[in-house]
């Protein structure tokens, strides 16, 4: 008996400093933003789990508007895009997670302009970049110093849709990489699609999958796209519209299950979606409305992938372009790029909903947030 109540009793104490090491445990936030006013270009803040308060770290200089940006798989590399109307670039950076600082390595050219998003595929060996203005996506090696190659790729997609004001052209909105690290989803705003490819892994391509395309409701504009947790389901977020389409997917395809407005009823103002995250749980998925100025969040039900309004709660602030949720899941923290400030919300995991904490701090032309951790 004594034997047993000394084990209960280590159990209990390793349990105990386990928990009070997760709770001690700080990461580093990463903003992207546009330098036009004040930004000096990537910031880094250490972001404390248990008050929801950052601390400015350092910054990077030198890249035009490294409006989004990625983290590798290792987390020891940052990769930038650096959207202009000329021709767009990716940039990459060391991460020294001991000192939250960047270091600038090289620039590639991003094979088109307005280059507004970045990914890794699961390996960090291949890095993909979408050019909103140039309606194209383009796949780059990493080398073994880090920095990055020339293009393996360029792929540029054709046609128009409905709304002659934003669709007169494609426009590529982002890439994603499923958990296969085969199938890449590439939402495009301007031909209302979701274009489907396969990764070749070893030759740095992207072929055609199939099918080939989804196709988006005419006039939506089909933009950032997640994946669920349990990889049956993935979620687009429609910016023209104020919508999100939930898919089943399945060997590769997609196919429509729901479409849901972000906004309430009797909103009548500017439709004008940006970012979409779900909880790490499954539970929960979240929209921003810029415009409307809020987050939406739904539940999502675990059988059937459906989603069901629960709330839109205010950003406190103007044009909510992108949003994170912490590694904790207990705070999501929101880029409001027209009002220069980056505002932190509690997150209720049983409900979802989210609760502002009052605190937020200033940065001129907040555009994209990444999380990664501290050492």
């Amino acid at each position: 008996m004594k034997k047993l109540l000394l084990l209960v009793g280590l159990t209990m104490t390793t349990m105990v400093n386990v928990l009070a090491q997760t709770a001690s445990k700080e990461f580093y936030m990463i903003v992207g933003t546009y330098t036009a006013k004040t930004s000096k270009g990537i910031y880094v803040y250490r972001f404390n789990p248990s008050t929801g308060k950052l601390q400015y770290t350092s910054h990077v200089s030198g890249v035009k508007n490294p409006s989004f940006i990625a983290v590798s798989p290792t987390q020891e590399m940052v990769y930038s895009v650096g959207e202009t109307d000329g021709d767009g670039t990716v940039n990459s950076f060391r991460f020294d997670r001991k000192q939250g600082v960047l270091s600038y390595l090289n620039s590639q050219s991003a094979g088109g302009p307005g280059s507004c998003h970045v990914t890794t595929d699961r390996t960090g060996k291949w890095v993909m970049v979408g050019n909103y203005g140039g309606g194209s996506l383009s796949i780059l090696p990493v080398e073994s110093d880090g920095t990055l190659g020339k293009a393996t790729q360029t792929i540029q997609h054709t046609g128009s849709s409905v709304n002659k004001n934003r669709q007169e052209k494609p426009h590529v909105h982002s890439v994603n990489v499923a958990i296969n690290n085969t199938d890449v989803f590439v939402p495009d705003l301007g031909v209302d699609k979701v274009y489907t490819y396969k990764l070749d892994t070893q030759k740095g391509l992207l072929n055609p999958g199939k099918p080939a395309f989804t196709s988006s409701t005419p006039g939506s504009g089909p933009r950032h796209f997640v994946f669920s947790p349990n990889n049956k389901y993935a979620y687009v977020i429609e910016e023209l519209t104020a919508t999100v389409t939930a898919y089943r997917y399945e060997k590769g395809a997609l196919k429509p299950i729901q479409t849901i407005s972000t906004v309430p009823s009797d909103y009548t103002g500017l439709k004008w979606d940006a970012d979409i995250h779900i909880s790490a749980d499954g539970k929960f998925l979240y929209a921003s409305n810029r415009a409307h100025e809020s987050i939406t969040v739904y539940a999502i039900d675990a059988k059937t992938g459906k989603l069901t309004w629960v709330d839109n709660t205010p950003v406190e602030g103007k044009t909510p372009r992108n949003f994170a949720i912490d590694p904790t899941g207990n705070y999501v923290v929101v880029a409001n790029q027209d009002s220069d400030n980056i505002t932190v919300f509690s997150r209720d995991k049983k409900t979802g909903k989210l609760k502002y904490t009052g605190y937020s701090i200033e940065v001129s032309m907040p555009v994209c947030l990444k999380f990664a951790d501290a050492l």
